[in-house]
């Protein structure tokens, strides 16, 4: 078996990378860090293997905070304030209580999504039991809902679901029918959970999974990572860089002129306002927003939808944007990737496609999907 070592470079790109590919989700940079940070002062190491060297009858589980971006409000924070905080990560007590309940020894963790903080969260967890990171997700991006990834795609059973939350609240879900129920009851917990809480599912061998995922993923995310740092550190211009080994385009340079986001039943919905600058001048860009960017409107018409990746990049600070983390005056690139060839399959598309976003519109891929 194959397995290559990360450092703490390779992780840095990776996260990075991972923060792109997120379009505006899958959470925080800095605290995908502390994870990595975490387990490298624990004495741990963080091990990439493929897929298709892992061995067949191993088990492998997918790890991931569920919840909103955007902060409470100061009176919602004050049902919380008598509860206890837990003393480990979430997610350290919901893989306790997972094995517990499979009686199971776990070879490696896979990716739930490409995002700052829950790319880092798998990660952690594998370092910390000694384990296997694997070198696939099942959605190639960030994503809102639990039913927007191949595992639904293929029909497999996220059920046992373990849940835990900082308050060391651990709940067991069995019996969930399908992914969508899934989706209603996790939010559900997160809802009362500060809008955050960490879940494992999907606990299952190698042999049942490794065709139900996007397989080198991480190895993607290594690469545009390594590329955006590349183009920081030799002063290039940073979302060519992206949008050329991204195999994308850039769509829009501008100024944020406006922006607004809430937080409704458990998502951070909201827009940005984007006005041209250069070649874009006298344009305007607006993303619409559903925890991760949906939809792009060029001069109120829609430009791009998903599943193609709609890609924000802070060119002030060189850093990728994640919602809801806008300012007044930022100067903004929007990049178009390819959606994964598995979001445009009808059942892809039905899952998250215009439709999601209330479009009633055909997909019109702005790009070739990847292969």
């Amino acid at each position: 078996m194959k397995v290559t070592n990360l450092s703490r470079l390779d992780l840095t790109d990776i996260l990075y990378g991972c923060a792109i590919l997120g379009t505006g989700g899958g959470g925080e940079l800095e605290e995908g860090f502390d994870y990595i940070d975490r387990a490298f002062a624990a004495g741990k190491e963080f091990k990439l293997v493929s897929i298709d060297d892992a061995p067949q009858d191993a088990m492998v589980c997918t790890p991931y905070m569920l919840g909103a971006l955007t902060p409470l409000a100061a009176e919602q924070e004050l049902q919380y304030n008598h509860l206890p905080k837990n003393t480990e990560p979430a997610i350290m007590t919901a893989f306790k209580r997972l094995q517990k309940y499979t009686g199971d020894e776990y070879f490696g963790t896979i990716c739930c999504e490409l995002g700052g903080s829950n790319t880092a969260i798998s990660f952690y967890l594998a370092a910390m039991f000694d384990g296997y990171i694997i070198d696939a997700d099942p959605a190639g991006r960030a994503v809102p809902e639990i039913t927007h990834s191949t595992y639904y795609f293929n029909d497999l059973d996220a059920a046992p679901i373990i849940t835990a939350n900082e308050f060391g609240e651990c709940f067991v879900l069995e019996n969930i029918i399908d992914d969508q129920r899934a989706e209603h009851v996790v939010r559900a917990l997160s809802m009362v959970s500060r809008n955050d809480i960490a879940a494992i599912d999907h606990a299952m061998s190698v042999s049942k999974i490794k065709d139900a995922v996007i397989k080198g993923t991480i190895s993607k995310a290594l690469a545009i990572g390594k590329a955006f740092r590349i183009a920081k550190q030799e002063s290039l211009d940073i979302a060519a860089q992206v949008a050329s080994h991204g195999g994308g385009y850039i769509a829009f340079k501008g100024v944020v002129k406006d922006f607004k986001f809430f937080t409704e039943d458990g998502f951070t919905l909201g827009q940005v306002v984007i006005s041209g600058i250069d070649q874009h001048a006298g344009n305007t860009y607006e993303l619409q927003v559903k925890n991760e960017n949906l939809v792009g409107y060029c001069n109120g018409e829609v430009d791009v939808t998903i599943p193609d990746l709609i890609c924000c990049l802070d060119l002030d600070n060189k850093e990728p944007v994640t919602n809801p983390n806008f300012h007044h005056n930022m100067q903004v690139a929007i990049i178009i990737l390819p959606a994964p060839k598995e979001f445009t399959t009808p059942r892809g598309l039905e899952a998250f496609g215009p439709s999601y976003a209330g479009l009633d519109i055909q997909y019109a891929p702005a790009i070739k999907p990847l292969r």
